[in-house]
């Protein structure tokens, strides 16, 4: 699966795709207050995508065992510290509700956590390498 996500901002706009397999959607987040940048930081991005996996793979993992769910509901927190320092102390709590007993739905969940991607990739510290740099000099004349 390939995916892939394009920001483009300027001057009150900010503009977001994000493409699956070369299936493109966008999703809209405003820029900021004072013009300049998204209302929605990284941080919340990457806490967001960890909610959106979780569930997103809660209902992946329950039709693999005809599991019905109702609802999901999915927290994650962690901190921040100084500039260009890493998140700390991650974690996210799960709440859902699924034709299943209990102990299958807990067992479910506790499986999930297993196979979530994008836990499994913050887990793995995986690198992420800048491969192009490029910028355009404009006159303030």
């Amino acid at each position: 699966m390939k995916i892939s996500a394009i920001v483009e901002n300027r001057r009150d706009n900010h503009a977001v795709t994000l493409a699956t397999n070369g299936r493109e959607h966008s999703l809209v987040i405003t820029p900021k207050s004072e013009g300049l940048g998204s209302s929605t930081n990284g941080g919340e991005l990457l806490f967001l995508a960890l909610a959106t996996c979780y569930c997103n793979d809660l209902y992946r993992e329950a039709r693999k065992r005809n599991i019905d769910m109702i609802s999901i509901r999915v927290e994650v927190a962690g901190e921040f510290g100084a500039e260009g320092e890493g998140a700390s102390n991650i974690s996210y709590s799960a709440f859902v509700e699924g034709s299943a007993s209990r102990g299958d739905l807990l067992a479910l969940m506790r499986h999930t956590d297993t196979v979530a991607e994008i836990q499994n990739t913050l887990r793995a510290s995986v690198p992420v390498k800048l491969l192009q740099c490029d910028a355009k000099t404009i006159s303030n004349t």
